[in-house]
């Protein structure tokens, strides 16, 4: 015999039956739904909230600079972040939250990050 697609419950009746009632369907339908509408919120949020740990990890004292292939070992995506500040200069940093990182290469040509953490005067 075939079961409800929701509840599990034994079907009867016709034979393309898939629900046992209009309520199991409707709640089967809404719960794949919403789902997949959940599934790219969560992948986002998951990527900042690793970034956001990975950037504080590294920056203990509010300013330190990483090689990125440190960063990148942990799982961090720099393509991932919440908001971004411009200084003075026109230098844009990125950030996850409080925790903010630039990207740049050093002479050797070396990527790194300079990480920073969020400040009073920079929501200005």
């Amino acid at each position: 015999m075939k079961k409800c697609m929701n509840c599990e419950k034994e079907l009867e009746g016709r034979v393309g039956k898939k629900f046992c009632s209009s309520y199991c369907k409707s709640n089967y339908h809404y719960a794949r739904r919403k789902d997949k509408e959940d599934s790219f919120f969560k992948t986002v949020d998951k990527k900042l909230k690793l970034n956001r740990r990975i950037l504080k990890n590294y920056n203990r004292a509010g300013k330190a600079t990483v090689r990125a292939e440190v960063l990148t070992k942990h799982g961090f995506d720099p393509n991932y972040f919440t908001h971004y500040w411009k200084n003075k200069n026109g230098v844009v940093y990125l950030f996850c939250y409080e925790f903010g990182f630039l990207s740049f290469r050093d002479a050797k040509g070396v990527k790194k990050f300079t990480l920073i953490k969020w400040q009073g005067h920079m929501a200005n």
